[in-house]
């Protein structure tokens, strides 16, 4: 078989990973594909967001399945054209993608079938939304309709803030017309939980839990990122909430999302948090999260080809779906000064990796056989092991085997998930 997977960072390096483990894959292209990458899959420098050059490849290139994995394509109708070519594909069609693409569309999913998630407002121009601030508490919370790369959530601490992140998001187009809507939410505390779930529309199978480190610096300070690190399983996800969760949010997403006429059938992210009130959904996401899959596909022990293609089937209940007993740990290596500014072009240079080990690459390109830095978040080094404690410090080792000029890296990734293990 020959695989096509469209997108280029550490989440898609993860993907392949795990596919070339199937005896029957012959070749995998991406597009576009990085320089580390290339070690695994054949790179071809057409966009994610390319959908017309991304047809013609498959014209000219043959290509029996298809895994469409960032936002982006997803929410563009990707799958929705190359199945109109006859190729059949990992993951949801447009008019399910909104579910990602529209938080206005997903909030109100919500509400309408009772899903447990904050109260919020809706608002199409910045006067009424910061008249309605100017009578609300704080924090709030700021959202952008539409896909904003990650950063279209803002918490404001006052009404300053708040007042600031409207204008900027409706008036000033930070966001472009992802901001021609904003959600204004009530502030919610709790642990945050990541969990992915493979689903064809009809059965949900949830993945192993994890906890996503977002701020730049220790201690979650900084900027918020694309994600510095993650660990596998998260503490706080206990089976009983695990429990909860499938019958209070992970079916009636999916049921809901078929009583609206838009089946999913992909890879559906739920970002929870575990509100003294129970648990509520943050976000829906319409793909495999990043940095998230780079710790829960290690763990996952079936053949992920094989339940794709069960997915894209709808024959998911009786596909075997299982993952091993254990923890992961993924530390991001940056480039000292992301998200902000940042030098790139430095050599990289990678040690011999054990079984439970990988390294999944993000922001980097080859140049003259070299392997050089072109991103922010340049590769992810995870570990796997059977205790948490032994994958994070696995993690941190074998970063601090991998080489590059102007690396940073948080030093705190998995302390808290730690500390929460040791409080039971």
């Amino acid at each position: 078989m020959n695989i096509l997977v469209i997108g280029g960072g550490g989440r898609e390096h993860a993907v392949i990973k795990a596919l070339k483990k199937n005896g029957s894959v012959e070749k995998i292209y991406a597009l576009p594909g990085n320089g580390g990458i290339a070690a695994d899959a054949e790179c071809y420098p057409v966009k994610a967001t390319d959908l017309d050059g991304i047809v013609n490849f498959t014209k000219t290139h043959r290509v029996d399945f298809a895994v469409v994995t960032p936002d982006d394509p997803l929410v563009l109708g990707c799958v929705d054209r190359l199945e109109a070519e006859g190729i059949p594909c990992f993951g949801p069609r447009a008019n399910a993608a909104i579910i990602e693409g529209s938080k206005v569309f997903s909030k109100n999913l919500m509400k309408k079938y009772n899903i447990p998630t904050a109260e919020s407002e809706t608002f199409t121009d910045a006067d009424s939304a910061i008249a309605y601030l100017k009578k609300g508490s704080f924090p709030a919370v700021i959202k952008a309709d539409g896909l904003a790369l990650g950063k279209g959530v803002i918490i404001a601490q006052n009404f300053n803030e708040a007042e600031a992140a409207v204008r900027e998001i409706m008036c000033d187009k930070v966001f472009g017309a992802s901001g021609n809507q904003i959600l204004i939410e009530e502030f919610l505390t709790g642990p945050e939980v990541s969990v992915l779930s493979f689903t064809d529309g009809k059965t949900v199978v949830p993945m192993v839990s994890s906890m996503d480190h977002k701020r730049a610096g220790d201690n979650d300070t900084g900027l918020n990122t694309g994600g510095m690190g993650t660990v596998a399983p998260n503490p706080y996800y206990t089976e009983k909430i695990a429990e909860e969760c499938y019958k209070t949010i992970f079916l009636p997403t999916v049921s809901a999302m078929n009583a609206e006429g838009r089946t999913f059938q992909g890879c559906l992210y739920f970002g929870l948090m575990l509100t003294p009130k129970g648990p509520k959904v943050i976000e829906y996401n319409c793909r495999f999260g990043d940095p998230e899959t780079q710790v829960v596909l290690p763990l996952l022990q079936s053949d992920l080809l094989t339940i794709m293609q069960a997915v894209r089937a709808g024959t998911l209940s009786s596909c075997e779906v299982k993952f091993k007993k254990g923890a992961a740990c993924c530390v991001v290596l940056a480039s000292e000064g992301y998200p902000q500014k940042y030098e790139t072009g430095f050599e990289i240079t990678f040690p011999q990796t054990a079984e439970n080990e990988s390294v999944y690459v993000a922001g980097a390109k080859l140049e003259n056989g070299k392997l050089l830095t072109s991103g922010g978040r340049v590769l992810g080094a995870v570990a796997a092991a059977e205790s948490l404690k032994e994958a994070v410090t696995g993690a941190y080792a074998l970063a601090e085997r991998i080489g590059f000029a102007n690396a940073y890296k948080r030093k705190d990734i998995g302390r808290r998930a730690l500390a929460a293990i040791e409080e039971k």
